[in-house]
């Protein structure tokens, strides 16, 4: 089974939608309610950053898992220079995008540990390492994914469970591009060999070489198109 967080809007629907299309995909979303066909999915409100919201959905579903893929889209970016920032509204991002995604996989993992299978698939970002401004909150929770991913990697490998970061530069949906300004976004083009903006179809490709692939674990591919 496959299973999104965040499935409702950008890379998490995307995703959704397309492998809907011929496998049973469970999604989840927040405030932001599916309003597209779910073809043979189902979707779920649950709010990552609880603990206990994240084990009331896995109490929903859990008579039908096997196989797990988890893909963890859910998150949130707060931009805002660090002297700046709102201190409530810096911790919100860590919330949702680093401590919820431990709630989903610390949910998971004993069943995964359980049947020896499972695949994990985060999404970092290229601000983890290239020094970007105002988003010190979204860098933080993104680069603390790799250490997560190391730990858990060595913990479950022997399992056949893997997981592992995909860090994206920025894509053509989502918070990647939709947030910067054009002026600033014809600036970033010149920064990537391509010119290009990333594709989604490169995402699902990347998802799918690490779904299908039991020897890579515990690492943080970059999807940047070589942005510098």
């Amino acid at each position: 089974m496959i299973i999104i967080t965040g499935a409702s809007r950008s890379i998490g629907k995307y995703l959704f939608q397309k492998y809907s299309i011929e496998y049973p995909v469970v999604g989840t979303y927040l405030s932001t309610r599916p309003d597209f066909d779910l073809g043979k999915g189902l979707m779920f409100n649950v709010d990552v950053s609880s603990y206990e919201s994240v084990c009331s959905f896995y109490d929903k579903i859990k008579d039908s898992l096997k196989d797990i893929i988890l893909i963890n889209c859910a998150g949130i970016s707060y931009n805002a220079f660090t002297h700046k920032s709102d201190p409530d509204a810096w911790k919100k991002v860590i919330e949702t995008n680093l401590i919820g995604t431990y709630n989903v996989i610390r949910t998971f993992l004993p069943i995964m540990r359980e049947q020896q299978f499972g695949r994990i698939i985060n999404f970092s970002s290229v601000v983890a390492q290239k020094g970007t401004q105002g988003v010190s909150a979204y860098a933080a929770s993104k680069s603390a994914l790799w250490g997560l991913a190391k730990s858990i990697s060595q913990e479950n490998g022997s399992l056949n469970i893997t997981i592992n970061n995909i860090n994206l530069g920025y894509v053509k949906i989502g918070m990647g591009v939709e947030q910067v300004p054009e002026l600033y976004q014809d600036i970033l083009k010149k920064q990537i060999p391509s010119g290009e903006f990333c594709d989604p179809a490169d995402i699902f490709k990347t998802v799918e070489f690490l779904r299908n692939n039991s020897y890579i674990n515990g690492s943080s591919v970059d999807l940047s198109g070589g942005l510098i």
